[in-house]
């Protein structure tokens, strides 16, 4: 019996697979493009499902026994689709710039707070439904032939089975779920004058689709008999994979983006969450939230400055069978040792995220000197990466976070020196995990105990969940971040005026 996580990302899908011990198997990946214009950001929803058929049919062909998969998605982008579940328009990226006004009626409608009590959401034009509100009023002719709005997930989901439904986690990015009642807000959906009729039926994290379609089996090679799961919002997907359901332990999401997960046993205070912009959402836990802190550019600008300002590092590190990023770790520690560096880095090279949500913000490097190196820059993104994390968890305390512990993914939690670097600022212990997919391992381990391989998440971790290496605070070293972080947390003030 196998089981497979398939992740859907804004450029490309990926579907894992996993025997019934939760042993990783193999993979497949295909790529869509994402069309990114200055005033239109869309994604091309009939390349995206051929994707999707594409990862399955690779993987089918090697293991015909699959018995389940689960889906998960990034949130907040839709489709709207006639009858038969075919596009009507292009799919609005989280990142298009619509919708900003319709945002600001809805918020004169209800008020800015109360649509954050009620959905978990700080009202923003990236969710799904302002922009639902520009297509009904700037392309009626569109709006009137629908008959399904669709996020990615369940829009994949319902294309594999038939069956519309959405897990509350993914529910919550349109900002028009009740994260309290777990259900549609009909007060919301009303003043934004949007028919709720049009979308999927919300389910509990983890719950069955049913079977694939004939049409889908005939299509991709699997039996009729594999089973789908609606899963969820990938960061869902990704904490269920560190293995983390309780509040003493947040994960680390080390990615692309960078992105703080703590969990809360119980709704937080609502206020304090709205003043952060913090997202809270359902957790797979019954009864549990958790809640996304996080900036835009984690390893995005790791990569940023190894591809820009290293390329003569890259060659020696090359010739010395290193990665560029251990060279320029080596680099720096071989004149430094383990001393913070000299620079501030204000990691805001694609706006800032929480908990100033300031897409305006811009990056900036402060105390260059005609001698600063590439390494020396390299560790100050690095250190600037970590103390907006630092500042993100102090913005989080009133609402009641208490984690002495974390677990960290992504391809970040493969640097030692960036673990400890975080252990030290952050004062906790942080558990780097063997795998880097975080999201596809979660994924599985919700589709296994759906289908009765594993008794519960417990189980499903112990056998899906590698442990690969624990960094513990040092207690002068956080010191010395603490003492420079309080200048660090001058700089946006400093810098936004500027830009």
């Amino acid at each position: 019996m196998k089981i497979g996580g398939l992740d859907i990302g804004t450029t490309g899908c990926k579907l894992t697979v996993f025997d019934e011990k939760g042993k990783y198997l193999d993979k497949a990946y295909r790529d869509y493009p994402a069309m990114r214009g200055s005033m239109e950001q869309t994604l091309d929803v009939i390349a995206l499902m051929d994707g999707v058929y594409g990862v399955i049919k690779e993987i089918a062909a090697e293991y015909p026994d699959l018995s389940g998969i689960g889906v998960t998605s990034f949130g907040e982008t839709f489709v709207i689709t006639d009858e038969a579940g075919t596009p009507l328009f292009p799919a609005l990226l989280y990142t298009d710039p619509r919708g900003r006004e319709q945002r600001e009626r809805l918020e004169e409608k209800l008020g800015s707070f109360h649509i954050a009590e009620i959905s978990g959401m700080h009202p923003h034009e990236m969710y799904s439904l302002p922009k639902i509100m520009w297509y009904k009023e700037n392309k009626p002719e569109i709006y009137a032939k629908a008959k399904h709005i669709f996020l990615m997930g369940d829009y994949v989901v319902w294309s594999l089975t038939g069956n519309a439904q959405i897990d509350y986690s993914l529910a919550t990015r349109t900002m028009g779920f009740d994260i309290r009642n777990l259900c549609w807000s009909t007060e919301i959906f009303e003043a934004a004058d949007i028919d709720l009729e049009l979308f999927s039926k919300t389910v509990p994290t983890g719950t069955p689709a049913g079977n694939i379609t004939k049409e889908v089996s005939g299509k991709t090679g699997l039996s009729e008999d594999t089973v789908i799961i609606s899963v969820s919002h990938d960061q869902v997907a990704a904490a269920t994979g560190a293995g983390v359901f309780s509040s003493d332990t947040a994960v680390d999401g080390a990615g692309t983006v960078e992105c703080l997960i703590p969990i809360y046993d119980k709704l937080p205070d609502m206020k304090h969450m709205y003043d952060g912009c913090f997202a809270v959402v359902p957790y797979v836990v019954p009864g549990s939230y958790i809640c996304y802190a996080f900036s835009y550019t984690g390893g995005a600008l790791i990569q940023w400055c190894t591809d820009n300002l290293a390329k003569k590092e890259k060659e020696i590190a090359k010739g010395e069978g290193l990665s560029v990023n251990t060279y320029l770790e080596k680099l720096y520690g071989d004149k430094y040792g383990d001393e913070p560096g000299s620079l501030l880095v204000l990691p805001h090279f694609a706006g800032a995220a929480t908990p100033y949500m300031d897409t305006g913000s811009k990056g900036a490097i402060i105390g260059l000197t005609a001698s600063t190196g590439a390494d020396e820059i390299y560790r100050g993104c690095m250190e600037g990466v970590a103390y907006e994390m630092v500042l993100n968890r102090e913005a989080l305390k009133p609402s009641g976070i208490h984690f002495k512990h974390m677990r960290a993914t992504g391809g970040g939690a493969r640097s030692e020196v960036w673990m400890q670097m975080k252990a030290d600022m952050l004062n906790v212990s942080i558990t780097a995990l063997e795998t880097a997919d975080a999201g596809t391992v979660g994924s599985a381990m919700i589709t296994g105990v759906a289908l009765g391989i594993f008794k519960d998440l417990a189980d499903a971790a112990d056998n899906m969940v590698v442990r690969k290496k624990t960094y513990e605070p040092r207690q002068e070293m956080h010191e010395k971040y603490m003492r420079i972080y309080e200048r660090y947390v001058k700089v946006y003030d400093a810098v936004r005026p500027l830009v």
